[in-house]
């Protein structure tokens, strides 16, 4: 029986990988680095702040990547202003909360950043939890942020579904022992139907709580 519902935020939630895709590019070319569009993508993945910055810059202290890490946040925060929601989410999350079903946030961005766009939405008070990279030492495909979460929900993980965009976070849902939709936008779908999601939508437009229901039939 479905008992709870686990959202990731980038791509599920805010459709904000465009506006986080400008901030990068303009962080790097502010550092001289010049990153590729096709190099780019792997910041939709689903990996932790430190983590991307890591996997561009090379090794970096903690002072490093607090600095780098406002940095970018900052740049993103001047474009979200024109952030928003992820076609079919709010209907869906109405569906959720008017079935009685509780839902929670599990992501790698920073708890400040997220609660910052659910204040934008008005969904401040829509979540029974929020779990961020900030409350783990791994991120995503590490099953880590979900567990956290279902713990959180009070909820067994075989009874939880996982909304995600990642390849990373399909993966971690998977090991989390998790039932997972994929939203697969910008023709994603055969990457994504690869990590071994149970059901795939191009978004929430397609997709019905009835129909994800059955999956725990």
């Amino acid at each position: 029986m479905l008992a709870g519902v686990i959202f990731d935020f980038d791509g599920v939630i805010a459709d904000s990988h465009p506006l986080h895709l400008e901030a990068w590019q303009e962080f790097f070319t502010s550092m001289g680095r010049e990153v590729t569009d096709e190099e780019l993508v792997f910041v939709l993945e689903g990996a932790k702040r430190e983590e991307i910055l890591r996997h561009f810059l090379g090794e970096l202290n903690d002072q490093q990547i607090r600095l780098y890490g406002e940095r970018k946040q900052s740049l993103f925060q001047q474009r979200a202003g024109r952030l928003q929601l992820v076609r079919g989410f709010t209907d869906f999350l109405l569906q959720v909360r008017s079935g009685g079903v509780p839902a929670a946030i599990a992501t790698s961005g920073s708890r400040r950043r997220v609660e910052q766009a659910l204040a934008l939405f008005g969904m401040g008070e829509s979540f029974r939890a929020i779990v961020t990279g900030d409350d783990v030492a791994e991120g995503k495909p590490s099953p880590a942020l979900f567990h956290l979460a279902a713990r959180r929900l009070q909820v067994s993980a075989k009874d939880i579904l996982v909304c995600e965009d990642a390849v990373s976070g399909v993966v971690a849902a998977k090991a989390a022992g998790m039932k997972c939709l994929a939203i697969a936008a910008n023709g994603r779908r055969q990457k994504l139907q690869g990590a071994g999601p149970d059901i795939v939508v191009e978004d929430f437009t397609r997709v019905t709580l009835e129909d994800v229901s059955r999956l725990f039939a």
